[in-house]
């Protein structure tokens, strides 16, 4: 029997898999769309497995507020589609809920938990695995952060691509306005004392080098790099930054006259770090289109 496009096409959208995997079942069941479909599920575990190897550096992250208790966490995928589709959101939200709500130790821990979604479980591991074979795309959970200290949480998402948990004491309009700022200037830490020391090295490693090219007297190149330094350790901490909403005064002074405080945040950009493999997705790309070509 003949594979149509438009057999291929109500497949693809009763299963979600990819269009060679749709073609294929239906070649191999005959043409008969309950078998392909049985198929298709059959195949979603191996599938899982040939996709896990694939760099996700898209993404989304979620977050979880519940009171004092909250939750952020980054979920990656391997192309920006998949950031829209409703399921891989639905896994990413129910992800943060489940941090926020179990206290997961870490990412093998949070994947053990009881959950299920289109289909798919017992736990949110299965339904990861699952719905890589759905959608046809590698997807992970990167990290998260939970806080339940009893302070005041506020959050913001710009999008879906960056996210920012806030704990404080004081005004929540204040502690959303400092969400914002954080998703905005992305600061590193809270004050310059704060400042991770490879950051710090790296800027005075830079600074030494520019003094060096300069050929300034060494006391002088000595003091060049100490203002480099100084610069940028006020460039990065979130109470030195000028406030993005009104930049006369910095973060840490509107704090003050809005007598809150803050006492630690997260700030997550997706796919932050991760190198990506653009070459291999379109060698892939270029590998399917061959095959669809050939008939394969």
């Amino acid at each position: 029997m003949a594979i149509t496009a438009s057999m291929v096409a109500e497949l693809r959208g009763k299963t979600d898999a990819p269009m060679m995997e749709c073609k294929k079942a239906l070649t191999e069941a005959g043409g008969d769309m309950a078998k392909a479909e049985e198929l298709l599920r059959v195949k979603l575990g191996s599938k899982a497995g040939k996709a896990a190897s694939r760099v996700t550096a898209e993404g989304v992250v979620a977050s979880a507020i519940n009171g004092t208790v909250g939750a952020l966490i980054e979920v990656n995928c391997e192309t920006d589609f998949v950031t829209k589709n409703d399921s891989f959101l639905a896994l990413a939200q129910a992800a943060a809920n489940l941090v926020a709500q179990q206290n997961p130790a870490d990412i093998a821990a949070l994947g053990a938990l009881a959950y299920e979604q289109d289909g798919f479980g017992p736990t949110l591991e299965d339904v990861r695995k699952g719905l890589i074979g759905k959608i046809g795309e590698n997807m992970s959970f990167r990290r998260f952060k939970r806080y339940a200290d009893g302070g005041k949480l506020a959050g913001y998402l710009h999008g879906t691509r960056i996210g920012v948990l806030v704990e404080y004491e004081g005004s929540e309009a204040a502690a959303k306005d400092v969400a914002m700022h954080v998703a905005a200037m992305k600061p590193v830490s809270l004050s310059s004392a704060e400042v991770p020391a490879d950051l710090v090295e790296k800027e005075r490693a830079v600074a030494t080098a520019k003094a060096a090219e300069s050929g300034k007297p060494a006391d002088i190149a000595a003091k060049m790099i100490e203002g480099s330094v100084q610069k940028y350790l006020k460039e990065v901490s979130l109470y030195n930054q000028p406030f993005v909403k009104n930049d006369k005064q910095t973060v840490e002074q509107m704090l003050k006259s809005t007598d809150s405080q803050v006492k630690s945040f997260t700030l997550y950009v997706v796919g932050e770090g991760i190198e990506k493999k653009v070459d291999d997705f379109a060698a892939e790309v270029a590998a399917q289109v061959a095959a669809a070509k050939t008939g394969a």
